[in-house]
């Protein structure tokens, strides 16, 4: 299948390491020309020399805060004027904090505002008109299974990410005519450093090895594994590319069947 991203030009957040860089490195091995952000500028620019080195493709590392609008205006901007367009857009940041309602202050809430769901609102709209210049384009977020499902003890990521879903959902159905599509991505449980850090910390918590908590996790899992990151990063190409070209609107579940909720 031609995905037809080659000599095209994808803005992808969050991308030094985990979710957002397995889209990235997808795009990047099937010919498209990719500017990947972080807030960490050593991670990021060693990411970028890795992916150009083992693609061939052309790939900018950004410094870049999700929850800072002026840092989001300079990314796109500079994206754009280092690469002449731009024809996607992956939405990615870090959640919030976990906890429950009655420890989060005013400023919690706040916080968890401007990183994940302004974050979104400023990016798309950033990216909008260099979109709209370019005949259409695609728009991605990644979001969460607690969209959902709402996850004990992430509270605040429950409700800003569902907030992204449905700024996704209500973009999609607006600017369909102008050929530009808007879809969500949600991951499972994928095989990536954070995973690493989440079993490492439970198994603490329970007194059990690391090995018997991931075998407890991914028990319940219907695939009986964690996803790969190149299994991810293949999806949200996908949902990027032409061969999705009527898809738009949509959430993607990529989570080895584990969501028991009928979408």
């Amino acid at each position: 299948m031609d995905l037809n991203v080659s000599n095209k030009v994808f803005l992808v957040a969050g991308a030094s390491k985990g979710l957002g860089y397995a889209i990235a490195e997808q795009l990047a091995l099937n010919g498209a020309s990719v500017a990947i952000a972080s807030r960490d500028s050593y991670a990021i620019q060693a990411a970028a020399s890795g992916l150009s080195s083992a693609t061939g493709a052309k790939v900018r590392g950004y410094s870049m805060d999700a929850s800072d609008a002026d840092s989001i205006i300079n990314w796109v901007s500079q994206a754009s004027n280092d690469f002449g367009r731009i024809d996607g857009l992956v939405v990615n940041a870090g959640g919030p904090p976990p906890g429950q309602f009655d420890i989060f202050s005013d400023e919690d809430w706040q916080a968890a505002f401007q990183l994940t769901l302004m974050s979104a609102v400023r990016m798309i709209r950033e990216c909008l008109p260099h979109l709209r210049k370019a005949g259409g384009g695609a728009i991605l977020t990644l979001t969460s299974s607690s969209v959902k499902e709402p996850i004990d003890f992430l509270l605040l990521s429950n409700v800003m990410r569902s907030g992204v879903t449905s700024l996704a959902k209500s973009l999609s159905r607006q600017l369909a005519s102008e050929n530009i599509r808007v879809n969500n991505l949600v991951p499972g449980l994928i095989a990536t450093d954070r995973m690493v850090n989440l079993d490492t910390a439970q198994a603490s918590a329970k007194g059990i090895s690391f090995d018997e908590q991931r075998a407890a996790s991914q028990a319940l899992i219907p695939m009986g594994r964690y996803g790969d990151p190149t299994e991810f990063g293949k999806a949200g190409v996908f949902l990027l590319s032409d061969a999705a070209s009527y898809i738009t609107g949509a959430t993607l579940v990529a989570d080895g069947g584990t969501m028991k909720t009928v979408w």
